[in-house]
C-alpha cells in the first residue's frame, strides 16, 4: 500500500513533467490525494489523467498567475486564465482567510478556472485557523441537471461545501444541487452499475435508475436534490450556486463557454470578529454533540456528522497509507511512460 506522501510525490512528478510551474504540481497533487483519503474517489486521483491530457493539449494553462479583475478589501474577482482549478481554489481560500482576519468576511470569485476536483479538500485550510468557509462551483460549459419539472439540462451538479470549526473536528459539508454527480454517473456507466434509486430522468422525463440515459443522441438528465418529489429544493440551490459562482464574477453560461472548467465562489468568515471564536465553537459543538448522541434509527449505524468519515480517512491514510481504486495506477501508466516518469505500482 503506497503511503500518502508517496502518492502525492508521484502525482506531483507527473504534473511537473506535464508542464505545471511553481507550486502548482505540489498543491494539485496533495489535494487530489487528499480527496481519495477523504473518500471522494471520483474527484481525486481519478481526475489526474484528464488533467495531464488537458495540460499537454494546451487546454489547461500551465504557467503564471490569475489576472485580477477587481480587488476590494473583502471582494476579489480573478480571471483564472484556465489555470489549474485545484491550485486556484486553494489560493483563493488562503487569500480570503488572510483578509477575513481583518475584514471579518472576504469572498473571492474566479471566472475561467479549470476543473477544481473535490470541494471538501479546500475546507481544512480555513477551519484549522478557526475560520468558517464556503466553497461553491459550477461549470458553464456543460449541463447535466434540468430545472425541476423540466427535461432539458441547464445546470451542472453545482456543488457546495462548508467548513465549520467546532471544539473538536470540524464539520465538513460537501453536497451538490443534484441528487448525484456527473463523475459518479460516469463511473457507474463504466462499471455497468445502476443508481441506487431513480436519480435520473430519461429524455422523455421518465424516472430511471440507469446512468446510460444521460448519454447518447437523446440525453436524459440528473434529478435535482430531492428527486421527483422534492426536487424544487435542489433546483433552488442550483440557482443560488449559479448566481454566486457565475453571476458575481460576471462570466458564465451567457457567454457561451465551451471548455471544461469552473466558475468558483469562496467565502471565509472569521468568528473572532463577530461574537468571538470561543462563543462560535460553543454553539457549533453543542449542535455537533446533539447530532452525534442522537438516538439512531438503526443502532448499528449511529448518527455521524458530515466530514467525520473524511477526517478518519485522512488520519488513516497519513498513518497507514492509501490503496488507490482498482485500475487507477494502471490508467496513469501510459502518461508516466509518455512523460518519462517511472510508474508507481501497488505492492
Amino acid at each position: 500500500m503506497p503511503s500518502f506522501d508517496t502518492l502525492v510525490a508521484y502525482a506531483e512528478r507527473l504534473l511537473k513533467a506535464a508542464g505545471l510551474d511553481g507550486d502548482k504540481p505540489t498543491v494539485t497533487a496533495r489535494l487530489l490525494v487528499t480527496a481519495d483519503a477523504m473518500g471522494h474517489t471520483t474527484h481525486g486521483l481519478a481526475q489526474l489523467p484528464d488533467y495531464i491530457e488537458d495540460i499537454l493539449a494546451g487546454k489547461m494553462t500551465s504557467v503564471g498567475e490569475p489576472d485580477v479583475v477587481a480587488d476590494k478589501p473583502a471582494a476579489v474577482v480573478w480571471d483564472g486564465r484556465r489555470l489549474p482549478g485545484v491550485w486556484l481554489t486553494d489560493k483563493a481560500v488562503r487569500l480570503a482567510a488572510a483578509r477575513a482576519k481583518t475584514t471579518g468576511i472576504c469572498a473571492v470569485t474566479i471566472r475561467r478556472s479549470h476543473h477544481i476536483a473535490c470541494l471538501a479538500t479546500f475546507l481544512p485550510a480555513a477551519t484549522e485557523q478557526g475560520l468558517m468557509v464556503i466553497v461553491a462551483s459550477s461549470d458553464p460549459s456543460d449541463a447535466h441537471v434540468a430545472p425541476f419539472g423540466g427535461t432539458r439540462a441547464v445546470f451542472t451538479p453545482d456543488p457546495l461545501a462548508v467548513g465549520i470549526p467546532t471544539e473538536g473536528d470540524p464539520i465538513l459539508i460537501d453536497i451538490s444541487a443534484s441528487i448525484t454527480t456527473a463523475g459518479m454517473s460516469a463511473r457507474l456507466r463504466r462499471e455497468g452499475g445502476s443508481f441506487p434509486g431513480e436519480w435520473a430522468l430519461d429524455a422523455d422525463g421518465r424516472p430511471s435508475r440507469d446512468p446510460n440515459v444521460l448519454v447518447g443522441e437523446r440525453k436524459g438528465t440528473l434529478l435535482p436534490a430531492g428527486g421527483v418529489d422534492h426536487g424544487h429544493k435542489g433546483y433552488g440551490l442550483a440557482l443560488m450556486v449559479e448566481a454566486i459562482t457565475q453571476g458575481l464574477c460576471g462570466y458564465g453560461r451567457a457567454d457561451g463557454e465551451a471548455d471544461w472548467g469552473a466558475s468558483v465562489f469562496v467565502q471565509v468568515f472569521d468568528p473572532a470578529l463577530f461574537g468571538g471564536l470561543a462563543a462560535f465553537t460553543r454553539q457549533t459543538e453543542w449542535v455537533a454533540e446533539a447530532c452525534r448522541t442522537n438516538p439512531p434509527v438503526d443502532p448499528a449505524r449511529p448518527v455521524r456528522l458530515p466530514g467525520a468519515a473524511a477526517m478518519r480517512g485522512m488520519r488513516d491514510a497519513m498513518a497507514n497509507g492509501l490503496t488507490p481504486r482498482p485500475g487507477l495506477l494502471e490508467a496513469l501508466e501510459p502518461w508516466a511512460a509518455k512523460l518519462g516518469i517511472t510508474p508507481l505500482r501497488n505492492a
